[in-house]
């Protein structure tokens, strides 16, 4: 039996590139479409084409009942507020011009489960025919709420985990309980189950899945394989680990990439020469002499896996991607979507937000296909930008409107999502 279904492209008589019709609609590859081809030395790639919406991140919210340790609302003086119903209803009309629909995503820097009509919100989204996804920290996950986000036909719960214990749990996440999380989770589990899930029970197939997010730091990284076990028994498909993002100067001591920024695995591949490695056991014996070959001045490719290939790519952008914010405010990605401050290679930055229109006042498929957001999209493929992250540093690097290769607002430099060190779901 195979496991996937087999792909595959053919050459037509006229020497045409024919792609199947389930890849093609994936990735938004329409008639006309123009897209970047990456010339690899064992494979050539088609990356997403930049008119196609693939994903919508959804904010509901900015408020929180939590105030943890790694989150940008400790340092930022914006004006908390919901999404209302008027925001939501213009939003479900412009998504109603896409097709396929995209997936929504419910999140940004709050909490979506304090949103009153999360749940209908939830199953107007699903009403489309949208695949939907929610994160949460999972201290409002409730049995009835468990219930009416299942019923409504959630796809994806991703669950906020950054510790293991009740005591590094509650160090990052303030004001907030493991055992109360975890006990939260195991009965929405027990819910999609429709009761007590048999022993050595796969949930893989089941609705909605459920996935993990940890966010990595010094304080808590111990505990990485503990909250990996403690999700796989909840009955958790899958796993993001991401970098924590300093908002205030004392983070910065938190950070565990202070090397990925500048070793060869995340410089531009004409820096260095090319090594293959295959795949090899980590242990006491290998871990340090690979960690020094990987800080060598090369570019790595593990089993025929390159590093470089996570760099100078936006996830945002190449997801097909936008992010709405509370107020209705489109931005092209989660980062771009309010003010805030960062520290990067001990240099402070005041990052101003970019909204390319409000949904209130321009229709969604108006504001996706507006040239000057086309024009954005196809610069940040091209990613023609400063090496903000790798070089010693200027005032340009202390905002995003200007860096050194003339590029102006929005620059996208110095972006840790766009070199594989932050993640989003």
């Amino acid at each position: 039996m195979k496991l996937k279904p087999e792909l595959r492209a053919h050459m037509d008589d006229e020497g045409r590139l024919v792609l199947p019709p389930e890849v093609r609609s994936r990735y938004g590859l329409r008639p006309g479409a123009q897209v970047y081809v990456d010339e690899r030395p064992d494979r050539l790639g088609l990356r997403r084409a930049v008119n196609y919406l693939a994903k919508v991140y959804i904010e509901p919210t900015n408020r929180c009942n939590l105030e943890c340790r790694t989150c940008l609302r400790n340092v930022w003086s914006e004006p908390l507020g919901q999404m209302s119903s008027a925001t939501f209803t213009r939003i479900i009309q412009g998504l109603r011009s896409f097709s396929p629909p995209p997936t929504v995503f419910f999140g940004g820097l709050g909490e979506p489960l304090a949103h009153p009509d999360i749940v209908e919100m939830v199953g107007q989204i699903k009403a489309l025919g949208s695949p939907v996804e929610l994160i949460t920290n999972g201290t409002l996950l409730t049995k009835e709420r468990s219930r009416q986000l299942i019923d409504a036909g959630l796809d994806m719960l991703w669950v906020s985990l950054d510790g293991a214990t009740p005591e590094s749990y509650a160090d990052v996440r303030l004001g907030a309980a493991l055992p109360e999380v975890l006990t939260n989770l195991a009965n929405f589990r027990r819910t999609r189950w429709g009761g007590y899930p048999p022993p050595f029970s796969f949930d893989y197939h089941l609705k909605p899945q459920i996935g993990v997010v940890f966010v990595a730091m010094k304080r808590n990284i111990a505990d990485l394989p503990a909250v990996i076990h403690l999700g796989s028994q909840l009955g958790a498909s899958r796993f993001l680990v991401t970098n924590v993002l300093p908002y205030t100067a004392e983070m910065c001591d938190e950070i565990l990439y202070s090397r990925a920024l500048t070793d060869a695995i995340y410089l531009p591949t004409h820096w260095g020469a090319r090594m293959k490695l295959p795949k090899i056991d980590m242990t006491d014996t290998t871990r340090e002499s690979l960690f020094k070959v990987m800080r060598g001045g090369h570019s790595m490719i593990f089993a025929g896996a390159s590093f470089d290939e996570s760099n100078d790519r936006c996830p945002f952008i190449e997801g097909g991607s936008m992010a709405i914010g509370w107020e209705g405010n489109l931005s092209p990605c989660l980062p771009l979507l309010h003010n805030h401050v960062t520290y990067l290679n001990g240099w402070e930055r005041s990052l101003k937000r970019h909204a390319v229109g409000n949904v209130i006042e321009r229709d969604l498929n108006v504001l996706w296909n507006a040239p000057e957001y086309i024009t954005f999209r196809e610069r940040v493929q091209k990613f023609d930008f400063s090496y903000c992250i790798f070089c010693g540093g200027c005032n340009l690097i202390e905002t995003n409107e200007e860096d050194c290769f003339g590029n102006t607002f929005p620059t996208c430099g110095g972006c840790l999502w766009a070199q594989g060190i932050i993640q989003c779901p």
